[in-house]
């Protein structure tokens, strides 16, 4: 590892000053805000001259506003981060030549995807900590309630495991950045990925959850329970699938499990709110340890592929 801090400053210095990582993290900023502000307005409505029950500011993360909760919005679109800030990680430098050059100075190899890599999670986290920091501001704003110490807790692991999960598909998009020279090409099989796991998956799981329980009569509720648990392990393979279970559940103590429950609208969640016995945070990690051992599990396997298959391959100068 000797070397690395000069790679993560430059980095670092490429990733902030560059106008991608600017009007990325402005969008995704702006639909943030735009969404939990009008969260935030429908709480406060529905708790117009009603007590406050408690866990209301994790609402702010749940709730959806006009399409999708804050949750939603980050499962969805948090990988597009990794795969902008990954995809012509190496291709790029092989391409203008300077990827030889610098591996003629004395720096070792490694170093080189190592701090690339490392880079890239500290943008991410950045990125992601800012605007967390920026809704809970707004959320004090409009809804006027002050987290507890437990909804604090919550919402770091909330937000430890969204950085894991970009960096997932940052080690996805780096290792396409080293396998196909074209930077066209290495953002095309990332996005390809990408929709992949996001929407395919799930389809996939559908059809052939039906197919092997087509046989059957559907009315039987034996058999609508076999073709959704068939459905739920197939679905599994998606790492969306892993992150929205996982948050959803740790961000939300009224979720017992992280199975797929029955959407609730405003009301319905204040009263659970408030006649319903909550996990503590301790029992909600427990809950969804698995699904953020997976993810990281994949995202050690992402990097780990992406460093073997660059510490073999032939750099020449050009």
């Amino acid at each position: 590892m000797s070397g690395i801090k000069p790679i993560l400053k430059k980095e670092l210095a490429d990733h902030f000053s560059s106008y991608r990582f600017i009007i990325l993290f402005a969008l995704i900023t702006m639909v943030s805000m735009i969404t939990v502000y009008m969260v935030g307005l429908n709480i406060q409505r529905e708790l117009n001259g009603v007590a406050k029950p408690r866990f209301v500011f994790l609402m702010l993360f749940t709730s959806s506003g006009t399409l999708f909760s804050l949750v939603d919005f980050v499962a969805f679109f948090g990988p597009l981060v990794g795969l902008i800030l990954g995809f012509d990680t190496i291709n790029r430098e092989r391409n203008e030549g300077t990827l030889s050059k610098l591996l003629s100075q004395p720096i070792f190899r490694d170093t080189i995807i190592n701090g690339k890599f490392l880079a890239g999670v500290v943008v991410i986290g950045v990125m992601i900590s800012s605007i967390v920091l920026l809704i809970s501001g707004l959320g004090l704003i409009v809804v006027g309630v002050i987290p507890g110490v437990e909804e604090v807790g919550r919402i770091l692991i909330y937000l430890i495991i969204s950085i894991v999960y970009v960096s997932f598909w940052l080690g996805i998009a780096i290792l396409f950045s080293i396998i196909f020279r074209s930077v066209a090409t290495s953002a095309l099989a990332a996005l390809a990925v990408w929709i992949f796991f996001s929407f395919f998956i799930s389809m996939g799981a559908n059809a052939i959850a039906g197919a092997l329980v087509s046989d059957t009569t559907q009315d039987d509720p034996e058999v609508v329970l076999k073709q959704i648990k068939i459905q739920r392990a197939l679905s599994l393979a998606s790492p969306l699938i892993l992150y929205v279970d996982a948050t959803a559940t740790i961000i939300d103590p009224m979720r017992k499990t992280t199975r797929t429950i029955i959407q609730m609208g405003m009301l319905e969640q204040l009263s659970m709110a408030r006649f319903a016995g909550p996990l503590s945070l301790s029992q909600s990690f427990f809950v969804v340890l698995p699904y953020i051992v997976s993810l990281l599990a994949i995202t050690i396997v992402s990097f780990a592929v992406s460093y073997l298959i660059f510490m073999r391959q032939e750099i020449r100068s050009i």
